[in-house]
């Protein structure tokens, strides 16, 4: 039994390290190939050399390592939905890569998992949930980014309208977000100015806008810029209003946050007390887990365990967390 752990324990290290190295090392050498690529351009155009043939000006997506899933999930409508969330976390991933690595983290576990499980059912539980990190990553990524977003749009707004004060036109103002904020407001800005640089309408390129970062608080400003440009309304009063409400809003979330802190930890204490138990007990008496594992009533009572464990967390944390 303990050869069959080490065994278990270096495939499982080994599939690690080399998730952990295309994750790390595939965008690296992306920007390391694209600043070469640049490089010679410049030499040659200053040797005076002429390139067969014209830049594209479109706007291209790049085919990633395995784009043979992506064109195969296609249909399903699994890439449509996974990779707007990858874009609105700053991730240079293509959702099709994500999803070959994810089949690939649950093959290998589940083959890891064969070693020392015998029930089909516990083996596909847990190489599922294995397989389930580089999406949670994914997500916690993007709320983070999409938090920091809404943290600072009132102070962008705030700019905004000291810019429209001082007699600048809406551009002006759009484009003193992007080289005045902090990231990300200003990283999603300055993509806004962009297409409007390549000739995108100014309601294109702000519906643009509100589709890579679905807040609330940013639609209400895409359309208060739409309805000022359509109607000629005196637009700064309200979104003087609108940064205020924002800003109360957040106040109230975060004493909302500090009100219930001790009901968040204990709900995470109970959350994770099975877990560590377990754990524990999987090293004093393997002999009680060998019953949840090996046996088939068992292994029933195990994984409902599990599952009334995640969807206690997803619950707890939902009642924890509410939209304000």
């Amino acid at each position: 039994m303990l050869g069959f752990f080490f065994v278990a324990f270096a495939i499982f290290g080994a599939a690690f390290f080399a998730a952990s190295y295309y994750v790390f090392s595939v965008p690296e050498q992306a920007s390391a190939g694209t600043l070469q690529q640049r490089l010679r351009e410049l030499r040659s155009r200053a040797s005076g050399e002429r390139r067969r043939e014209r830049a594209d000006l479109l706007r291209r997506e790049e085919r990633g390592t395995f784009a043979w899933l992506g064109e195969l999930l296609t249909w399903g409508g699994t890439l449509g939905r996974l990779q707007p969330y990858i874009n609105q976390a700053d991730l240079r991933y293509r959702a099709a890569d994500v999803l070959g690595i994810t089949a690939l983290l649950f093959i290998g576990m589940f083959l890891v998992f064969s070693l020392f499980i015998p029930l089909l059912a516990i083996r596909v539980l847990f190489a599922a949930l294995v397989a389930a990190i580089p999406l949670g990553l994914i997500m916690r990524k993007r709320a983070a980014r999409l938090a920091k977003f809404e943290t600072q749009l009132p102070d962008a707004i705030d700019l905004f309208n000291r810019s429209m004060k001082a007699g600048h036109n809406i551009q002006s103002g759009l484009e003193t977000i992007g080289t005045e904020s902090p990231d990300p407001v200003r990283q999603e800005f300055k993509k806004l100015m962009e297409e409007m640089a390549l000739g995108s309408t100014l309601d294109a390129a702000l519906h643009n806008l509100g589709q890579r970062i679905p807040l609330i608080d940013l639609k209400f400003f895409i359309t208060g810029l739409i309805l000022q440009r359509q109607t000629g309304a005196n637009m700064v009063a309200v979104l003087e209003n609108l940064a205020l409400l924002v800003r109360e809003r957040l106040a109230l979330r975060e004493k909302l946050k500090a009100g219930t802190a001790q009901q968040r930890w204990s709900a995470a204490l109970l959350c994770g007390m099975p877990i560590m138990f377990g754990l524990v007990l999987w090293f004093m008496k393997p002999e009680y887990i060998d019953i949840l594992v090996n046996d088939e009533v068992g292994s029933m009572f195990f994984i409902y365990a599990v599952c009334s464990e995640c969807l206690g967390i997803l619950v707890i944390r939902k009642l924890s967390n509410p939209k304000i």
